[in-house]
């Protein structure tokens, strides 16, 4: 068996087991496999951001007259952004669901056909409702996305390396920001394309990604952690131990051995009265600080990236075919945020990294909105603003995702994932586009401002929150940081490991 392939599918079986599988991949060092496994599912964000950013630059371009589409700026921004943001809500909750069933593998290979499809129909969009309806499938086949893929990373990649990993990956959705900026940039160009192709061209690269990436996670195993809980104890033994060879002939040498085992009765499924029991009732302080920390980084994001190209085109009076330039600089800075502060979450821990980032992002964006109610602010100085901000904003928005796929047990992972990202998104992310297309429209600056003020102090109290409720879970193990529910004998961590925190897993 490779390292980059599947195990043959064997009847799942049930009983207690013994396992050294999570301290093997813990202890492993930075590999090839490693980044076959960052490639292969990290890319998704790359999607989401091409996606979001797409829709932003191309909005005052579909709207036009000879677009193809009777539509407005309004509604794309607002009404369709909504749309999509509901779709991802939905498809997490049902593919998270599905993913700690079936497993990681076979959902974040479904989640990406859906995305697929839906993406290859919106081009095709010939009326309104249309538009919308694959809108929200886009978004259906995205959420999914979010809960099979940080499942998974969490799951494969060790504790050493998880925070600065996962950070770096979500912040990834800005490098497709970048290429959606830059992309439609071209293809809003009537030298080159017609109004009502260009937009379509920039839908249907996206599909082009996506296969491409769909092609490198045929490679990409199921998570072992799902296996041996799940009562596929061989399969994960077997390929652990594949990766372990393939690493020692990189690296040249032996690996040292594991830590520790942990003892636990395989399940087939776990029902869903069991895994919000665990959520809500025995960690309660987890749950709060996930909801804070999505709905603060959700209505930031969610309203600031589709409303952008408004703002510039209403405020400064920058052509439809320009916003691209400044959403492109700003996208770059927000890619800055994880890929320089990734590893200090990883050092310096989660609590004092993720609390500041919030406060430090509210606060400045607070400060912007001062400066832009005043009339302080070009187009220039704006994108300049906003990318400091978000800078900062950017790494704290992508430690919400680890937060909540690290500090739960293992049985309910994707679904804690999928309930506090479609919770905490609802909240801010379908009513913060049509809040701000609502704010942004009306031309009035006091709108905008208040738009900005009520992101930053949404960004502010989770950081608040977080200062109190954040885990230490830097360069721990998972089934450190929460036990898994399928654990035998006492409660309080992995078998033949201490805990670096007593009783931190039950707080």
């Amino acid at each position: 068996m490779t390292a980059d392939s599947s195990p043959a599918p064997v009847p799942a079986a049930t009983g207690t087991v013994t396992t050294a599988v999570p301290a093997r991949l813990d202890r492993l060092p930075w590999s090839r496999w490693h980044w076959m496994i960052v490639i292969g599912l990290g890319t998704v964000w790359i999607l989401d951001g091409l996606e979001v950013t797409i829709v932003g630059n191309v909005a005052g371009r579909i709207a036009e007259d000879g677009s193809g589409l009777d539509i407005s700026a309004a509604q794309i921004t607002g009404l369709a952004a909504a749309l999509y943001v509901l779709g991802a809500c939905a498809g997490a909750l049902f593919f998270g669901w599905l993913t700690d069933r079936h497993g990681r593998k076979k959902l974040f290979m479904a989640t990406l056909v859906v995305y697929l499809a839906a993406t290859a129909l919106t081009a095709l969009s010939f009326e309104s409702w249309w538009f919308f309806l694959f809108r929200f499938l886009t978004g259906f086949g995205i959420g999914g996305e979010y809960a099979a893929i940080n499942s998974a990373i969490d799951e494969l990649i060790p504790s050493k390396f998880r925070g600065r990993v996962d950070l770096i990956i979500n912040g990834s959705y800005w490098l497709g920001a970048i290429g959606g900026s830059l992309l439609s940039i071209v293809m809003l160009n009537t030298d080159i394309f017609p109004k009502d192709l260009g937009w379509r061209l920039s839908f249907a690269l996206g599909v082009v990604l996506g296969l491409v990436i769909l092609l490198v996670r045929r490679h990409v195993p199921e998570s072992p952690r799902w296996q041996f809980i799940h009562g596929y104890g061989e399969q994960a033994e077997g390929l652990v131990s594949s990766v372990e060879r393939e690493i020692e002939r990189e690296k040249g040498e032996k690996l040292p051995p594991p830590a520790g085992e942990i003892t636990i009765h395989e399940r087939k499924s776990i029902g869903f009265g069991l895994i919000a029991k665990t959520v809500f009732g025995k960690y309660p302080r987890r749950a709060v600080l996930g909801l804070s920390l999505f709905i603060g980084q959700a209505f930031l994001y969610n309203a600031i990236t589709f409303g952008f190209g408004t703002i510039l085109i209403t405020f400064f009076d920058v052509p439809t075919g320009h916003t691209g330039y400044y959403f492109a600089v700003i996208a770059a800075g927000n890619f800055l945020g994880p890929l320089l502060l990734g590893k200090l979450f990883d050092t310096v821990g989660r609590r004092i990294m993720i609390s500041s980032t919030y406060l430090l992002s509210g606060v400045l964006l607070f400060g912007t909105a001062w400066l832009f109610d005043r009339g302080s602010l070009t187009a220039s100085t704006m994108t300049a603003c906003w990318c400091v901000v978000l800078f900062f904003a950017s790494a704290g928005a992508s430690s919400a995702y680890l937060t909540v796929s690290e500090v739960f047990p293992m049985e309910t992972r994707a679904m804690a994932i999928a309930f506090f990202y479609a919770l905490g998104t609802a909240a801010g992310g379908i009513s913060g586009p049509l809040l701000f297309a609502d704010l942004t429209e009306s031309g009035v600056v006091g709108d905008t401002v208040l738009a900005f003020r009520i992101g930053a102090g949404l960004m502010c109290a989770a950081g608040i929150v977080a200062a109190f409720l954040a885990v230490k879970a830097e360069r721990r193990s998972l089934e450190d940081i929460a036990e898994p529910l399928s654990v035998a004998g006492a409660s309080g961590g992995t078998s033949g490991e201490t805990p670096k925190t007593p009783g931190a897993a039950a707080v």
